[in-house]
């Protein structure tokens, strides 16, 4: 969000002229669709970015968004080329000796697979002979099914250290609640258009087709280790808990090209996410930043991303990296001085602002990420949730408080009438306090939602945070009875790529642990294709296992099967070729008591 009066930076046009640098073609139309004939992705939609900035917009964000939304094959240097603007995040392809490498395969197979044919159809149908994925986000990761149909058998899949444990976490474990908080960050439910999605600030929009998870079949464990994929010599570096908590930079000596995967981009990025994720360490980051300049920055000609347009030159390189870099040692710092000074999180945020030299890059702008929730990020980081007021440590839940204040008020009338007046004063942050407070206390009260309807619109139209529009233009629409906002889930894709234990740790956290207090259940699942038999136990409203090489003699049920066999069973398709030895009534009873998600739970009304 930017505070009132903030001058944009001196527009010079050099991100203009970056991002259409080695523009080669693009779809024509520009629109991906399903098996079905459905719009996965729409590129098009976003034609009006070429007018002038709106009332409706923030300018900063409007050019922002008019940036990412140029979209096609590029040109970034001899042999490596990205496809833009087709999916949140780019697909980089490094021409090798006999076919192609591809760095991040986007976030469905559908916008992957065109992404292929966009880059074929202008370089020739070269085959895929590796894949490198930079860390685990769906956007980075998904489409990797797109990408390897029709590949030979044994291409390699190369990823950081700990990839698969962080790609589960976040995607299988809390990947309903984080699905449901990203349709909101990410408007996936807006129409493109002046007053509606603008874009996400690190790019136009997630697409909406089928998201898949494949294993790597290498790891890279270290900073300095180089590969030779197809030709291609590659040197790593391994920047874990920055953007991600496995993430790697890499060098092509060969094309003095350094990817920096999502560590520095043409905004300012997040310490916590508004989707929910680890907390990321901004000191680390800015070390790490630190480190890619004296590793690489010498000999480096064009830098690019994950996401955003690449910057050519080696001074104009080691100005963009040392910005990005001030900007989150900055952000840490001075976030960790206010802590010892005694100051919350919505203090700090409150008073904390950029150097005029960090703040005038525009680079560094909050288009994704937001000087105002990253200190909160770093907050949270050192401290967690508790600022040390005793007055916050019991409070009650949001419709029990919204009760009280609206008694106090003289009922949800009476605030509504305070309401406008804060509207009137200008001090829309304060009435969507208090109209949410109304909401919560009286859901069913049609005035306080199209008042607060009203409020979040404004909020959302001043917003040059990307992110922010986006969540309260989303809010609005939920309020007057839009429909929630659907991301493209991983389903069936995602869980035939987890290992045994992962599979069953995603059904630990379904477990409703009242309903299963009373039970102890122990069923063996013996994997022929792994000759090894899993252990699985319901106890105290605990699901545990662990793998072992013979039954358990104590077991109720043994289960045969194969993984996929048992991926299937899991996942409510019937008991396929299984085997059953002993009571099949315990895997009914276990699989009674697994709690299915909700896809969309309330978040602007209780």
């Amino acid at each position: 969000m930017t505070r009132p009066g903030d001058p944009l930076p001196a527009e010079d046009g050099q991100d203009l002229r970056d991002a259409g640098r080695g523009f080669l073609g693009t779809l024509e139309p520009a629109v991906v669709t399903d098996a079905a004939g459905g719009t996965v992705y729409d590129a098009d939609a976003y034609a009006f970015l070429d007018g002038p900035a709106p009332a409706t917009a923030h300018p900063g964000l409007w050019r922002q968004s008019g940036l990412t939304a140029r979209h096609g094959l590029f040109e970034v240097t001899e042999g490596v080329y990205q496809v833009r603007g087709l999916d949140l995040a780019n697909m980089t392809l490094v021409e090798g000796a006999t076919g192609v490498v591809v760095i991040d395969t986007l976030t469905s197979a559908e916008t992957a697979a065109a992404a292929l044919a966009l880059y074929r159809s202008h370089r020739g149908d070269r085959p895929v002979t590796g894949v490198i994925l930079t860390h685990p986000h769906a956007d980075h990761f998904g489409g990797s099914a797109g990408v390897l149909a029709g590949a030979a058998p044994g291409v390699p899949v190369l990823a950081p250290e700990g990839f698969m444990e962080h790609a589960v976490s976040e995607n299988v474990q809390a990947g309903p609640a984080m699905a449901r908080r990203s349709g909101f960050m990410y408007g996936t439910a807006l129409e493109a258009s002046p007053d509606g999605h603008l874009g996400c600030g690190l790019g136009q929009r997630l697409s909406t087709g089928t998201i898949g998870l494949v294993e790597p079949t290498d790891s890279v464990t270290r900073t300095g280790e180089v590969r030779v994929i197809d030709g291609v010599e590659i040197e790593f570096q391994l920047t874990p808990g920055t953007e991600a908590p496995a993430e790697m930079n890499m060098y092509l000596p060969a094309r003095r090209a350094l990817c920096l995967a999502e560590n520095a981009v043409h905004t300012m990025h997040n310490i916590l996410t508004l989707r929910g994720a680890q907390v990321r360490d901004a000191r680390q980051w800015a070390r790490y930043l630190t480190e890619a300049l004296h590793l690489f920055g010498h000999r480096t000609e064009v830098a690019f991303a994950t996401h955003h347009w690449p910057t050519w030159g080696a001074d104009r390189i080691e100005e963009f990296l040392t910005g990005q870099r001030d900007l989150y040692a900055y952000m840490h710092d001075q976030t960790v001085r206010l802590i010892n000074r005694g100051l919350t999180p919505r203090e700090i945020a409150e008073q904390l602002t950029l150097p005029p030299a960090l703040e005038r890059r525009w680079a560094n702008r909050g288009y994704y990420g937001s000087l105002s929730h990253n200190v909160k990020g770093i907050y949270q980081r050192y401290l967690g949730w508790y600022d040390g007021n005793p007055a916050h440590l019991w409070e009650h839940p949001p419709v029990e408080e919204a009760k009280r204040w609206m008694r106090l008020l003289g009922g949800v009338d009476a605030a509504l009438a305070h309401a406008d007046s804060l509207v009137g004063e200008g001090d829309l942050r304060f009435a969507a306090t208090l109209l949410d407070h109304a909401v919560f206390a009286d859901p069913g009260h049609e005035g306080a939602r199209r008042r607060l309807a009203d409020v979040y619109t404004a909020l959302g139209h001043g917003c040059e945070n990307a992110t922010w529009r986006n969540a309260y233009l989303t809010g609005a629409r939920e309020l007057l009875g839009g429909p929630a906002p659907r991301r493209g889930g991983g389903g069936r894709g995602m869980l035939a790529a987890l290992d045994v234990g992962s599979l069953l740790d995603s059904l630990a956290v379904r477990v409703d642990g009242p309903a299963a207090w009373d039970l102890d259940l122990r069923v063996d699942l013996r994997l022929t294709d792994q000759d090894r038999v899993w252990h699985v136990r319901l106890a105290n409203g605990v699901l545990v296992h662990h793998p072992g090489d013979t039954p358990d003699p104590r077991a109720d049920l043994v289960v045969t099967t194969t993984r996929r066999g048992l991926v299937g069973l899991l996942a409510g398709r019937g008991r396929g070729d299984a085997v059953y030895e002993g009571d099949p009534g315990v895997l009914r009873t276990l699989l009674g008591v697994l709690e299915a998600p909700d896809p969309e739970f309330g978040v602007v009304v209780p």
